[in-house]
């Protein structure tokens, strides 16, 4: 048996490749536990059920990550496995749950599995998804709390980073609002109430790993029963039961259980909030005040804690202009190097990887094509083809990544100018991985470029083209 701190039942000796400790550092901070070391879990753990909103079957895995990981999901239902990192700018939909987006991946209702590990202070982990929402098991995070408990949280060499919050930071839309102020741990205090004051209910605590696990991850999550045929018109609850949440109608409580508590609307308000919050991608010293909160509203605290966090400090970059600076001497990109160089966002990114920058004037590039591409739809539906123009704009990205890598890529953007030459020799269709490879003829200073272009699948040239393209500043281009 390893041995384990006494007062957060943390596992002291986590796996080889998370490095190995025999001391716990759990601290007071404020009157919130919180241990000092980021954590994970020493084994996988999964659990299945079915998804609130889609009412699929889905399966779910809790995978141990190494330090600075993070929390990821990877749907591995989906070609390619994509994954998309627990943060508020991949949040796209805020309808009674809160869905983030990465490309052609979604994962729906993620506010129960991320504020059950970030009630259990578990920093960096990895979620496999066979489907595109988590079970809604109980209504609550009980279970997925049960479940990472068995898998068994671990310390590790690394120091946890938090988000200190300084000044205060309020939103709020009508007679709703949250406000955070600077503390000394995490403490929330949550008045939640519907339209018509009925079940108003309030509630304060420090939040820490023993706090959550008794008193927060148990709460189940509710609707009002005038709600429903409304949000099942959205596409909404199509997995919905009384075995999933609680319904009020009117002074009535409809559930298959009594109340776990008698405040547990309260109590469920401030488990979302904790996975709401989880998104900011680091853990919060904060006292957030909420007042009839949502989805919606936390999301834009959220927004609003993570602007503060990434904005400009003296004398120093931003992390997300640091991103921005890719090392000249780098000879592959990935996607997020790649975003960093162009303004281009799905569904318009034509370039996934840079394989091979062979010199400051050539390199290759590589498109994956599958038929979740969003053009397929229309475009030779029955006999699904790549645009032989979205062949050109690959290439056209690719000579943009080689100019904008000369000069400093941030405030500028490649455009297009012209194509000379172009030649389509065969039909690029889903499944084949398109090389792009392109390579700088003229330049005119460092505004204007001229490049040959190729694309070329399983070795064979697929199109042809001669592009020129210009950097020019966004701002100036704003103005115009």
């Amino acid at each position: 048996m390893m041995p384990a701190c006494l007062r957060c039942n943390t596992r002291i000796s986590p796996p080889p490749f998370l490095g190995f400790s025999f001391t716990t550092s759990c601290v007071l901070i404020g009157s919130s536990l919180y241990g000092m070391k980021q954590r994970t879990i020493l084994r996988e753990a999964s659990i299945k059920g079915t998804s609130l909103h889609t009412g699929e079957e889905v399966h779910l895995t809790f995978k141990p990550a190494p330090e600075n990981h993070g929390i990821v999901f990877r749907r591995i239902d989906l070609y390619g496995k994509p994954e998309l990192k627990a943060n508020v700018e991949h949040i796209t939909d805020l309808v009674r749950s809160t869905t983030l987006t990465s490309g052609h991946a979604k994962v729906h209702t993620v506010e129960h599995v991320l504020s059950a590990l970030a009630g259990l202070g578990i920093d960096n982990v990895l979620i496999e998804l066979d489907a595109s929402e988590p079970p809604i098991l109980d209504g609550s995070a009980k279970h997925f709390v049960n479940l990472l408990q068995q898998a068994e949280p671990v310390e590790q060499p690394h120091d946890r980073k938090y988000y200190v919050l300084k000044e205060p930071v309020c939103v709020s839309e009508g007679n709703r609002s949250i406000i955070a102020l600077p503390y000394d741990g995490l403490k929330i205090t949550c008045t939640s109430a519907d339209d018509r004051g009925i079940h108003t209910q309030h509630l304060s605590l420090d939040i820490d790993p023993e706090t959550y696990a008794a008193q927060i991850a148990p709460a189940r999550t509710f609707t009002i029963y005038e709600d429903i045929e409304e949000l099942l018109k959205l596409g909404k609850i199509q997995g919905g039961s009384l075995d999933s949440a609680i319904v009020i109608k009117g002074d009535k409580i409809l559930s298959k259980e009594p109340l776990r508590f008698k405040d547990e609307f309260v109590r469920h308000k401030i488990l979302d909030i904790i996975g709401d919050i989880t998104l900011l991608g680091l853990p919060l010293k904060a006292h957030i005040i909420a007042v009839r909160p949502g989805h919606a509203l936390n999301a834009r605290l959220t927004a609003s804690l993570h602007e503060k966090m990434l904005a400009p400090k003296e004398g120093k970059k931003t992390t997300k202009d640091a991103a921005k600076i890719v090392a000249p001497d780098a000879t592959t990109l990935d996607v997020r190097q790649i975003l960093d160089l162009l303004p281009h966002r799905y569904p318009f990114i034509m370039i996934d990887r840079v394989t091979n920058i062979i010199s400051p004037d050539e390199l290759v590039a590589l498109k994956n094509i599958t038929i979740n591409e969003p053009y397929f739809m229309g475009h030779f539906p029955g006999h699904p083809v790549m645009p032989g123009v979205l062949q050109l704009e690959a290439m056209a990205q690719a000579a943009g990544i080689l100019m904008l890598r000369r000069v400093s890529s941030e405030g500028r953007i490649a455009f297009f100018m012209s194509a000379d030459k172009v030649k389509f020799r065969r039909a690029v269709v889903p499944g084949d991985q398109l090389e792009v490879h392109v390579k700088l003829t003229k330049s005119r200073g460092l505004k204007i470029g001229v490049a040959e272009g190729t694309c070329k699948v399983d070795g064979k040239v697929v199109s042809s083209a001669e592009l020129m393209f210009t950097i020019v500043d966004a701002a100036e281009e704003a103005g115009a």
